[in-house]
């Protein structure tokens, strides 16, 4: 409000450098701010004045200038444009071949900062020709260059799949797969983020990620004591096994499902879902796999989830997945069935505090399709809804008919009794099963 932006600008052009430098710093920092004074920075012309002269300025004034590129990129796409706009570009791509890593690294954070909004920006980005020295600055041997550089590779590969490509076609992947290993956390970090994001695009994609042997030393990631190692690693994974069955079963053969198990078992909250996620995709693609998942007991943990989390999203994965893993056969649904999963998935159902999303994924029809086991399914009767009830009567119309026991223990457990209580359409398809049900049963018992 004093006019002090306007004030610095000509510090910027001070015969002094340590004087151009100081002011810039202050710019910095007003604009990292909020966005009203990024914006004030931006009307007051200041940029081509920041950078006209940045090719010939020392590495102190230049590691300034890079971040007062970044206070201004990082509130919005518009201001992120204005700074592309005032050939900040061509002058940062100058910053990331300077000798000095402080400077490679200034320029690499301004780079993502621009880069993260939008496939048009991290275009831009990608036109100036800072993707090439990007992949060279994971080389480096600074760490807080390797990560930031790391980092900006992650932004720009994030938006599609064309520019995905361009960060393995210089030769990214190579480099981040051997950096997996490293001790350092937040490195791991941005390692892990940057090959989810090329692998998430497509099946070509995520092959030319596990071409590089990320396995099975991801897979030590989903033990790490950081939380963010643990949750970007269990992405990565997640990422390879959504595209084919081909992909899962690397995953399953690399032992990766118990590894995600374990995982899901040792953490809560947002961690869990990407594991959560894993293993409903694994499940989703065949009989063979759904049945490895459940093989390395991946049903307790999840059911787990599902009475343990408070957040919504996190519990329609969970039931997703076991949607995914019983929906097979009726050997898979039996599975899910004697684990008592489906009288917590009920609750949930007709829990009027559960949003529509997780409603829609706790249903049980995926499993209720499948589950022959009566056992599970009887106390079911006593509770459910309408909507459910016509595919639990679905299934007791399937099995009874066939199996003397089930129809004994039917009638001495009071779900015989239940099924005269239920009121029917005449004619609808809950009507036609409650008429098998009781046919199978002399007259005078069903009365």
């Amino acid at each position: 409000n004093s006019g002090v932006v306007c004030l610095l600008r000509p510090l910027l052009l001070d015969v002094v450098p340590s004087v151009r430098q100081t002011a810039a710093l202050a710019l910095g920092r007003l604009a990292d701010y909020d966005v009203d004074l990024a914006e004030a920075v931006v009307k007051a012309g200041i940029l081509p004045q920041l950078i006209c002269s940045l090719p010939e300025e020392n590495r102190y004034y230049k590691k300034t200038a890079a971040f007062v590129l970044r206070a201004i990129a990082k509130h919005s796409p518009q201001l992120a444009q204005a700074v592309v706009q005032c050939g900040a570009l061509e002058m940062l791509v100058i910053c990331l071949e300077d000798f000095d890593p402080g400077v490679k690294e200034g320029a690499s954070w301004a780079f993502g900062y621009i880069a993260r909004h939008n496939p048009e920006l991290s275009q831009a980005v990608v036109d100036a020709g800072a993707v090439p020295l990007l992949v060279l600055c994971i080389q480096e041997p600074e760490i807080a260059l390797k990560r930031i550089a790391a980092s900006t590779l992650s932004d720009i590969s994030k938006h599609s799949p064309e520019l995905a490509q361009t960060v393995v076609d210089a030769g990214a992947i190579a480099h981040l797969a051997q950096m997996i290993p490293n001790p350092d956390a937040k490195l791991k970090r941005q390692v892990l983020s940057a090959l989810s994001q090329i692998a998430k695009h497509s099946v070509d994609l995520a092959e030319l990620v596990v071409e590089a042997e990320i396995f099975p030393v991801v897979l030590t990631c989903l033990k790490d004591s950081d939380e963010y190692v643990k949750k970007n690693g269990a992405t990565l994974i997640r990422e390879i096994a959504k595209h084919t069955p081909e992909l899962s079963q690397l995953i399953v053969n690399s032992g990766g499902v118990a590894a995600v198990i374990d995982c899901i078992g040792s953490c809560r909250g947002t961690v869990r879902l990407p594991g959560i996620m894993t293993l409903g995709y694994v499940a989703a693609h065949s009989e063979d796999l759904s049945m490895a998942v459940i093989v390395s007991k991946g049903i307790p943990p999840l059911s787990v989830c599902l009475i343990e989390e408070h957040e919504d999203h996190i519990k329609a994965a969970a039931a997703w997945a076991l949607g995914q893993i019983g929906r097979h056969t009726a050997e898979h649904a039996r599975h899910v069935a004697v684990a008592n999963v489906l009288p917590t998935l009920l609750d949930i159902f007709v829990d009027t505090r559960s949003s529509e999303d997780l409603k829609m994924k706790a249903t049980l029809k995926n499993i209720l399709q499948k589950c022959t086991y009566l056992p599970a399914l009887e106390p079911l009767l006593h509770e459910a809804p309408p909507s459910i009830m016509k595919h639990i009567i679905g299934q007791f119309s399937k099995v009874l008919p066939h199996d003397t026991k089930a129809r004994r223990l039917f009638v001495t457990t009071g779900g015989l009794k239940k099924v005269q209580e239920i009121k029917a359409e005449p004619g609808s398809l809950l009507q036609e099963y409650i008429n098998t049900i009781n046919n199978c049963y002399p007259e005078e018992i069903v009365r």
